[in-house]
């Protein structure tokens, strides 16, 4: 029954294995040339005493390969799914063949188990070997943007890809169980792929752990003070609070009470500056309408500085790891269900 399996997998698992080592080819080469550029930089800055200052290059380097590559390794599993799972077991269906496989001295569970075993073991090796490459290959560029644990670079780094591979797999052999056509379970492996990828990422992993709150000064600038909240989903360094590598959350300006300044607060808390000069004066040379509205947003900057602040609620990198491997583990308990639901309803259905 191995032997048979391995026969009937042979040319999907020839060409994913070829699909990637082309892909580790191209990443090796175009990796060495960014390793050396960023080496450069960091020798020259060194030397020039810039490095914080100066942007580096390797950030330009291979543009279009640098936007390529998160895509393919998010798209990596659902082809897994459409390829791998849909036709697993839907072209035993449609060919008729079940009615000799599933009759023989060979359990229904057997086959089934040695089916899902050998081609998901195969599945998960290949999603996780693209994923592991393309990870190796943006180290030098996450070394720079320090943004790995991003909404959206935290799927093609780590471990998660892996149980990626795996949920597509058993929702695609799910999806060619019950529908019993290659092709309709190829659209469903794919259509069930991306949903529960965006319940996963937006409603899922934000409850892994409580986010840290932290309190940092009011951002003010030539423009004013903002009071908005602001939703971020990448890596942010709000002033006074480095978050390398985090996930933020949200920032929020918020008074002593942790509520947001109302129009009414402000306009108590400054009246003249609010009622004479809705924003602070140009730039350029002063008069003295000029130094009174200069004077005026001064004070109330002042005045808001000690009663308001920024409030950030952010997930630090410490945690980049244990989120990824909450992640896989949800999605490997995800597709054991579906290899359950699909042993059920094929007994159900021909046992």
């Amino acid at each position: 029954m191995i032997r048979l399996a391995l026969r009937e997998f042979r040319t999907e698992g020839i060409v994913g294995l070829a699909l990637a080592i082309a892909l580790g080819v191209l990443l090796l080469v175009t990796r060495i040339h960014i390793v050396n550029v960023n080496d450069a930089f960091q020798t020259a800055c060194r030397r020039a005493h810039s490095c914080s200052s100066t942007p580096n290059p390797v950030l330009t380097v291979d543009n279009p390969l640098q936007h390529a590559l998160p895509l393919i390794a998010m798209v990596a599993p659902a082809l897994i799914g459409i390829f791998y799972g849909a036709p697993l077991i839907a072209r035993e269906v449609e060919s008729g063949l079940f009615r000799l496989s599933w009759t023989q001295s060979v359990t229904l569970r057997r086959w089934l188990a040695v089916k899902l075993g050998i081609v998901g073991l195969a599945a998960m090796m290949i999603g996780g070997l693209v994923a592991w490459m393309v990870d190796w290959w943006m180290s030098p560029i996450d070394a720079v943007n320090m943004n790995r644990f991003g909404l959206s670079s935290f799927g093609y780094h780590g471990v998660a890809p892996i149980g990626y591979a795996a949920f597509a797999f058993a929702l695609g052999a799910t999806a060619g169980a019950l529908l019993r056509r290659t092709v309709p379970a190829m659209g469903a492996t794919l259509a069930g792929f991306v949903g529960m990828r965006l319940a996963v990422t937006y409603w899922i992993r934000p409850n892994f752990a409580l986010p840290v709150y932290e309190s940092v000064p009011l951002p003010i600038n030539e423009g004013g003070v903002s009071f908005s909240p602001v939703a971020t989903t990448e890596a942010f360094n709000p002033p006074g609070v480095t978050v390398p590598n985090g996930w933020v959350y949200s920032t929020e300006a918020v008074n002593k009470a942790g509520h947001a300044p109302t129009g009414h607060y402000l306009l108590n808390a400054c009246p003249a500056f609010f009622n004479q000069a809705p924003q602070p004066p140009p730039t350029g040379p002063k008069t003295a309408a000029g130094n009174t509205g200069v004077t005026l947003f001064n004070n109330c900057v002042d005045k808001l500085s000690r009663t308001i602040h920024t409030l950030v609620a952010y997930q630090p990198g410490s945690r980049f790891w244990p989120f990824q491997w909450a992640e896989m583990g949800v999605f490997l308990v995800a597709a054991i269900a579906l290899c359950g639901l699909t042993y059920w309803w094929l007994r159900r259905q021909y046992g």
